[in-house]
């Protein structure tokens, strides 16, 4: 183990995955992030003293150089799905990986990973899209060899898009197709993200690349909220949400989001929505780095199997009353 590599926002549910990726490579890592006790089981992730946690706030410059002395690379992962408080897209997105990039270059880092997302773009209409590409941009601008890594909708045990489906189908007897449920995603496994960072970031060929990772499958919304009550073993209504409604709703989880209760849908995420969020052909992806996709269907069962009614061992809904409902949308008693 001799290289150190640094890891902003290591605690997430991408970063612990890349924190593993990293540690199995041989790398000693050292996570930093803004709240110490809530990363400390990261260090069970690797060898006595591979890994080594530190407190930063990539909104403050001097935290960051301080987190960046000694290390030889670094990985950017800090990101929010809506705003609040001081954690801003702006703040974070941008200014945040302006700070990270300026104490890399300052601090002789020589390899640096920048984690984005498809869709980001300085014209788009999603104010996180906005930022994302400001972020970029930024980076690209003080550390031309970095790598961009931009992956679509990722999945995985703690995601925040299945799960969130997932409970929503436990509570009520419909599901929304935002927009009509047409725009498209290829979901990605944040296992795959994971070994894509890990190996971006030790392979000086992937120097100043910009990867757009996806799954194998291209998906609709629809199609993923059919995946959903499938593996969950329910059947549920979907009923299309226009865009000018999703909004309305959106406005009322930008209120929500100002309290501790993450928001089920911002007036950004509509934006978002409006989009397709599918890999550019073009650029290169996990084949590029020798990672083959995990299929959707091949990981989803292993997590969403807790929201049936009855739990792994449920029996399906054509043998399951409670799992149905009834013309009126309710759950038979």
């Amino acid at each position: 183990m001799q290289d150190l590599v640094t890891v902003f926002g290591g605690s997430g549910f991408v970063g612990t995955q890349v924190v593993r990726a990293l540690a199995r490579a041989g790398l000693r890592v050292r996570v930093a992030v803004r709240r110490t006790n809530v990363a400390e089981g990261l260090r069970l992730l690797g060898d006595v003293g591979q890994i080594q946690i530190v407190q930063a706030n990539i909104r403050n410059p001097e935290s960051v150089a301080r987190a960046l002395e000694g290390a030889q690379a670094c990985v950017n992962l800090v990101g929010v799905l809506y705003e609040a408080g001081r954690q801003k897209f702006a703040s974070l997105h941008a200014m945040g990986a302006r700070n990270v990039a300026e104490a890399a270059r300052a601090a002789g880092v020589t390899r640096l990973v920048q984690m984005s997302a498809i869709g980001a773009d300085a014209q788009s209409e999603s104010k996180y899209a906005r930022t994302k590409a400001e972020g970029e941009a930024a980076v690209r601008e003080i550390f031309p060899d970095a790598v961009i890594i931009r992956p679509s909708i990722v999945f995985g045990p703690e995601d925040d898009f299945f799960n969130r489906f997932a409970r929503m189908a436990t509570l009520s007897p419909a599901l929304p197709l935002i927009g009509g449920g047409k725009t498209r995603f290829q979901p990605v496994y944040v296992g795959d993200v994971a070994q894509a960072i890990a190996r971006a970031l030790r392979d000086p060929a992937c120097a100043g690349q910009t990867y757009e990772l996806g799954g194998p499958a291209v998906l609709t919304f629809r199609e993923l909220m059919e995946l959903v009550l499938e593996e969950t073993q329910r059947r549920r209504f979907l009923v299309p949400l226009p865009f000018a409604v999703a909004r309305a709703i959106g406005g009322v989880g930008d209120l929500i989001a100002v309290t501790p209760v993450p928001p089920p849908l911002t007036t950004d995420q509509v934006a978002q929505l409006k989009r397709d969020n599918v890999a550019n052909p073009d650029l290169p992806g996990l084949e590029a780095l020798g990672i083959r996709p995990t299929a959707i269907e091949a990981v989803l069962p292993s997590y969403l199997y807790r929201y049936r009614l009855g739990g792994q061992f449920a029996e399906p809904p054509e043998n399951n009353p409670a799992a149905q409902v009834d013309e009126s949308g309710r759950t038979p008693a």
